[in-house]
């Protein structure tokens, strides 16, 4: 066991100086003035504040090394990268790519989440999205939605993918969008150039958010909601960069307010990710990285972000103008409800996970 002492923990919105014992990964007591037996290894918490671990749903890699192409050393390295940036739990997001390396990369990921608690489950970002929204991702890598496609993936998976991206306006999608909500698959909208009414019919189906919201997605004007509007009028939650690159200042503020406790922060970051200004690939094309903005090289289509969790909290408090324990929920519980983890992780509580970060 391991006795917390002393510090100032996140007990739903308040900082409470209060002790934490956890014993094989969970916490099992919480408590202002516990006395540790012989067996407890005590950490001093004392000035130290005690932050639930963030979560990052959709991340594609960082430190050198992609999901889609890394080997079980990189993905070592990218997990690694991440726990050193504060990141409890994570997705791995795979971008579209061909059958065969889907599935290789979802076997290896589900087979190091066995070594790994802090994978919890898989993010597969298509390859079901539309061709005119695609963004950085190559055309020839999108396909039709597909069930018998999607059950191949979640095999090689072994039943690990439990967020993906859909375009709603493709063939059969809504269908398709019914049948993956109700093997409990979280079902994101994204990389779509669907009219607002068509956005509106997959949440009815299903989803339940927007990827990497106002960007890969058609917009509002005065006469359609656009996929845009849908997330802001209804009722889903939509993932969010904080980098101020992929959403500007104010912008982020409008979802904020609009949305309350349905905003999640992500970092959608790549290989690139702590490098600094470096020239990488993504999706199989050439992309550089200049002053942290990263573009298909030659182009001005972003390639993912060079965003760490950390930063992604720290500017979320900053654009948003708002307190560190209110940007953390961002960050921790609201991912956490989204992807049913929240009785696990998300929140410090007695029975959840001993996820938590030290500061100070």
């Amino acid at each position: 066991m391991i006795l917390y002492k002393n510090g100032s923990v996140l007990i739903g919105d308040r900082l409470v100086k209060t002790d934490i014992v956890a014993n094989h990964g969970r916490i099992i007591e919480i408590s202002p003035e516990i006395v540790a037996d012989e067996q407890t290894e005590v950490v001093d918490c004392t000035h130290r504040y005690i932050l639930p671990a963030l979560i990052d749903l959709h991340t594609h890699g960082a430190n050198g090394y992609d999901f889609n192409t890394a080997d079980k050393e990189g993905i070592k390295k990218i997990l690694e990268f991440y726990i050193a940036h504060g990141v409890g739990t994570v997705f791995p997001t795979l971008y579209p790519d061909t059958d065969d390396n889907l599935c290789r990369q979802l076997a290896l990921i589900a087979e190091l989440s066995k070594e790994y608690p802090e994978i919890k489950g898989i993010n597969l970002e298509g390859p079901f999205l539309s061709p005119e929204r695609c963004g950085a991702i190559p055309k020839e890598l999108l396909q039709k939605p597909s069930m018998d496609k999607f059950a191949s993936y979640q095999r090689s998976a072994e039943g690990k993918i439990k967020l993906m991206t859909v375009a709603p306006e493709l063939p059969n999608a809504l269908e398709f969008i019914s049948e993956v909500s109700d093997s409990k698959v979280t079902v994101s909208l994204g990389h779509s150039n669907a009219d607002g009414e068509t956005a509106l019919k997959a949440l009815k189906a299903g989803a339940k958010s927007f990827t990497h919201w106002g960007n890969a997605m058609s917009q509002t004007d005065r006469l359609d909601l656009g996929m845009a509007g849908a997330g802001l009028l209804s009722n889903a939650y939509c993932e969010v960069i904080f980098d101020g690159k992929h959403i500007d200042e104010n912008v982020a503020r409008l979802v904020v307010k609009a949305k309350g406790d349905k905003v999640i922060g992500i970092t959608n970051s790549t290989s690139a990710t702590g490098l600094g200004n470096v020239e990488y690939s993504f999706c199989g094309q050439k992309a550089t990285v200049v002053n942290d903005d990263s573009f298909v090289k030659g182009t001005h289509v972003r390639a993912g972000s060079t965003l760490d969790a950390y930063k992604g909290l720290a500017n979320t408090v900053t654009m948003c103008n708002m307190s560190l324990t209110d940007a953390l929920k961002l960050w921790t519980e609201n991912p956490a409800k989204l992807v049913g983890l929240s009785d696990l992780v998300g929140t410090i509580a007695v029975g959840k996970h001993a996820d938590f970060i030290l500061f100070g």
